[in-house]
């Protein structure tokens, strides 16, 4: 009985004029690239860091050093995948452009309506009307963002209404100054005010398919310290 090869495929970065390679698993290097807290150890095919996966050629240890600050391979291949491209094969960039297709087909499903009916749209409408728009996907940015982008698109064809939220955040002192422009970027600002501790509170207007998105941004930037409380849905 013959063993099974193991599938992978090439993660490239370039910098300070070297090339360095790592082999990796082509879902779980995806998924890692789509924000996914996956250890790079499960991903890594070999531990080796090279200049040219194919040949078989490594990178000396000085170039790695050199650029990375470190040798701790680990270190190195998750900058690498984090900040380099993922050479796909044409039928693993298809299968992942599918299912990112399949998720914002999902998001526009539960987040718009006909206005004309008040009812959502069903799952195959919205996909014959990405075919008629030719809408590009891109199999590494998150579904939400290109969503929104693809429902601009949509209403040239297609009677649609996306259903908005507005949230009241709280952000401690400590944070609030970065935080700001972080949440800025999410929605529109309706209200912004910096309370007499050095809180920074803010209305915002999102996308409904968001809160979750913008829930994680909070604790992230707060480190867990802020408070979201969703006031109304609207469509």
């Amino acid at each position: 009985m013959g063993t099974k090869k193991t599938e992978y495929v090439i993660a490239r970065l370039e910098s300070h004029g070297h090339r360095f390679e790592i082999l990796v698993k082509p879902d779980l290097a995806f998924e890692f690239k789509s924000g996914a807290k996956i250890d790079i150890r499960e991903i890594l095919v070999g531990d080796f860091i090279y200049k040219d996966a194919r040949k078989g050629l490594k990178a000396s240890e000085e170039a790695v050093k050199r650029v990375f600050g470190t040798i701790d391979i680990y270190k190195v291949a998750e900058e690498i995948l984090r900040k380099g491209e993922l050479q796909l094969t044409t039928e693993q960039r298809r299968k992942l452009i599918e299912a990112k297709k399949r998720k914002i087909i999902d998001f526009i499903s539960r987040n718009c309506i006909d206005p004309r009916t008040k009812l959502p749209h069903p799952p195959r409408r919205i996909e014959l009307a990405l075919e008629q728009i030719r809408a590009g996907i891109d199999p590494f940015k998150d579904p939400e963002s290109q969503a929104l982008e693809i429902i601009k698109k949509l209403s040239r064809v297609l009677p649609i209404k996306i259903a908005k939220a507005i949230v009241r955040v709280k952000i401690p002192p400590p944070y609030s100054s970065r935080a700001y422009g972080v949440l800025a970027s999410l929605g529109d600002v309706k209200r912004v005010s910096w309370l007499s501790d050095g809180s920074l509170f803010m209305e915002l207007e999102i996308p409904a398919g968001m809160q979750q998105t913008l829930i994680d941004k909070v604790n992230s930037v707060s480190k867990g310290a802020g408070i979201v409380k969703i006031v109304e849905t609207k469509w």
